[in-house]
């Protein structure tokens, strides 16, 4: 078995473990009301874009979720928070450097004795969800697991979907399409993203991802026999029927999104597989981007 089948098998585990971690943690927690910057690269933005849709629409205060090259130190926040599974990432470090002074900032890490969680003010040990796959899986969904407890959401029955989703049957055709597109709405939308990104990553496949809203605005051209729009939670009304006119096959669960992308992480592994590809080591990427200078 590849390490990142297991590791995507681990993700219930590790999402009891993250939503145990909370309480001792609290500290280094957004409280109500204040303005909050989400940072990360890759992976770790799209989880940062998720939990900024969630916190936003919780009505607990301003979060805005950056890719951290292009974070604004110029807007002032009442704290920072840095996700990288690594801890090494340069972009994450150079952002934490050039917060405001007075602004707290907290490093979300897989690993403590790391420059990220050296530069921020508290720093969250999640090293039991780190991985050896360069694919992140569950480093991820524990940041976003970890982060929803924080918020003081219940994730047993998300905890119970994902325990379903790591075994349930994976219809071959998925791994054949040319072509995927998932969409999402508020916090999936950055579920959508990242099930693209591991397409992409794992599979070298085709994948793209929009608000669902925005789909129909170009987008819904490519749809065609063979292709899928792959939906997260709630779906626009009309877009399922928009789809299937296309010959495009139209895939959703009433499953809690964040156990959805587990399916969509075991698709992008499958399609892998199939091609002979080792999706644990994918082309042109390395575990973390560390930069000279």
């Amino acid at each position: 078995m590849s390490h990142v089948l297991a590791e995507i098998a681990s993700q219930p585990a590790c999402w009891r473990l993250a939503t145990s971690a909370v309480p001792k943690a609290a500290a280094a927690l957004p409280t109500p009301g204040e303005r909050v910057a989400v940072i990360g690269c890759g992976t770790s933005w799209f989880m940062a874009m998720a939990y900024a849709g969630l916190r936003e629409a919780a009505g607990l205060g301003w979060t805005d979720a950056f890719t951290a090259s292009e974070f604004l130190p110029s807007r002032r926040y009442d704290r920072v928070i840095g996700i990288s599974r690594s801890g090494t990432t340069t972009e994450v470090v150079r952002a934490l450097a050039t917060v405001a002074p007075g602004t707290r900032t907290t490093a979300l890490v897989g690993s403590l004795a790391t420059p990220v969680a050296g530069a921020a003010d508290a720093t969250v040990d999640l090293s039991f969800a780190d991985e050896r796959s360069v694919v992140q899986t569950r480093f991820a969904t524990s940041v976003l697991a970890f982060l929803r407890a924080g918020l003081g959401e219940d994730l047993t029955p998300a905890i119970a979907d994902a325990e379903e989703a790591v075994t349930a049957a994976l219809p071959r055709r998925w791994a054949d399409a040319d072509q995927v597109a998932y969409v999402g709405q508020g916090w999936t939308v950055g579920l959508a993203q990242e099930a693209a990104l591991k397409l992409r990553e794992a599979s070298q496949g085709w994948g793209e991802a929009y608000p669902a809203m925005d789909y129909r605005h170009g987008p819904i051209a490519i749809a065609q026999p063979g292709r899928i729009v792959w939906a997260f939670g709630p779906v626009p009304q009309g877009l399922a029927d928009e789809v299937a006119a296309t010959g495009a096959e139209f895939v959703w669960s009433p499953a809690d999104p964040m156990a959805d992308l587990i399916r969509a992480q075991r698709l992008a592994v499958a399609r892998a597989q199939a091609l002979g590809l080792d999706p644990d080591h994918p082309r042109n990427l390395t575990r973390s981007v560390v930069l000279a200078g």
